[in-house]
């Protein structure tokens, strides 16, 4: 077993710490945060994370994790180092390195023996030869460092599952040394391995996001085509899906793609294109649909009910996907400021998301409308004029159409994420209109009612 430190204690380097102490190996994760720090030793997760808390707690009693801040302490006598601190997007697309080339000067700075330094970071391809220069720059001890590229492959709401069970590991070094260290600290993953250059690796991560961005964005596209000619989005990715060249995943057609990873990467990969004088225009078009998809659903509705001034809106979902707590990029930081500019009154519903949008839009009035944040959907549906799902939460999945029909004062609802059945909602009486098939309109939902008449 191996003396590993992690710097950062994000969604990257928090679950890759915990998942090499799972495994076995001494990990030292560090953050510049003290009380980050404090909390993760009471055996708190600063990010919610399915299985995470369990595992922190486990390899934390068992000795096999500490958190610190004192980076000099982690790095000097450690076998390797990853580095899994932000790259948050520029204004211009590009990523911002200065998180990483400051871990790697406290890494030159503090080294004491050979180390394999490891960056796990997205990063744009080049990156890592940039990290290598700057320790070998400010290098103190005459020591062996060497830096490889290390992608990480996780979703966030599975990242532990994703890294234990991960379908392959990419490793990129430049060395037999760099590469036989690194496969021996994945070894007791019992995980496929993919041994490349740096520079490939590198393009690995940003090559396999931007082409499931690209798969959502088609069908996105595809959607929006087949509720103009009639046809349905959820049929048609299921004939398609028993072609094994296109495959069964990322076939669901929503309100776009958010987080951390797919609306930044494919900026940055764009970028990078750009500065090499080409342009990548498969990636802006994924780009471009996904923006106009953000707010599909606000148009709808502003064509159907003209304002939204006055209005109690019930919006079920805030955070980019279920599973998590994290908004980067999600569909409801774009629609809830344009239904407060209307002046809607909104009552919103996340399992565990609220607490962090609340940082953004506080409770209470907002500029001409107002929000107020409920703890259960019963209590947002009530007496509303409308409702729009953002999130296919499991608590919003279990609302049944009917219960849409009772509590609010106009059953009318704009679901983002296609989780009801048109007939169930049109059976139940909701008005009811969705992403890229046939909507249950008023006129539907009342000749669907005459023919029970009828019938009865």
């Amino acid at each position: 077993m191996y003396k590993i430190a992690v710097a950062g204690t994000g969604y990257v380097g928090l679950v890759a710490g915990v998942c090499f102490a799972e495994v076995g190996h001494q990990v030292t994760c560090v953050d510049i945060d003290e009380k980050k720090v404090e909390l993760m030793r009471s055996g708190v997760s600063p990010i919610y994370e399915t299985g995470l808390e369990e595992l922190m707690a486990n390899n934390y009693s068992a000795g096999r994790i500490e958190y610190t801040t004192d980076f000099k302490s982690a790095y000097k006598d450690a076998d390797a180092i990853f580095i899994g601190v932000g790259t948050p997007e520029q204004p211009d697309g590009s990523a911002n390195l200065s998180y990483i080339a400051t871990v790697a000067r406290q890494i030159a700075e503090s080294v004491e023996k050979d180390c394999l330094v490891v960056v796990k970071s997205t990063v744009p391809v080049g990156t890592n030869d940039k990290v290598e220069q700057i320790i070998q720059d400010f290098l103190v001890k005459d020591v062996k460092v060497e830096v490889a590229s290390n992608p990480e492959f996780l979703a966030q709401g599975s990242a532990v599952h994703d890294t234990l069970h991960a379908e392959r590991i990419i490793i990129g070094t430049e060395s037999k040394w760099a590469e036989e260290l690194l496969t021996k600290i994945y070894e007791p993953f019992h995980l496929p391995i993919v041994s490349v250059n740096r520079r490939s690796a590198e393009m690995i991560k940003y090559a396999s996001n931007d082409f499931l961005a690209l798969k959502i964005s088609y069908m996105n596209d595809i959607a929006n085509l087949c509720e103009l000619v009639g046809a349905d989005i959820q049929d048609v990715a299921m004939g398609m899906s028993f072609d094994e060249r296109i495959g069964s995943k990322f076939l669901n057609a929503g309100i776009g793609f958010g987080g951390s990873c797919f609306p930044k990467d494919t900026k940055a990969l764009e970028y990078i294109a750009k500065q090499n004088g080409y342009e990548l225009k498969t990636v802006k078009a994924a780009i471009d649909v996904n923006k106009e998809q953000k707010t599909m659903l606000y148009k709808k509705a502003s064509k159907r009910l003209i304002t939204f001034n006055g209005l109690k809106v019930a919006v079920l979902g805030l955070t980019f996907k279920p599973g998590t707590d994290d908004l980067r990029e999600a569909a409801s930081l774009e629609n809830v400021p344009l239904l407060l500019e209307q002046g809607a009154d909104i009552y919103a519903y996340d399992p565990v998301g609220a607490e962090n949008f609340a940082k953004v839009y506080p409770e209470g009035k907002n500029g001409r409308g107002s929000i107020t944040y409920v703890a259960n959907i019963e209590h947002a549906l009530e007496g509303a004029n409308v409702c729009f799902v953002f999130t296919e939460w499991g608590e919003v999945k279990a609302i049944t159409p009917e219960t849409y029909k009772k509590l609010m004062r106009t059953p009318l609802v704009y679901d983002g994420r296609n989780i009801y059945g048109v007939e169930d909602m049109q059976e139940a009486g909701v008005e009811y209109h969705s992403i890229g098939r046939k909507p249950a309109t008023r006129a539907a939902v009342k000749e669907s009612k005459n023919l029970e008449l009828q019938n009865s």
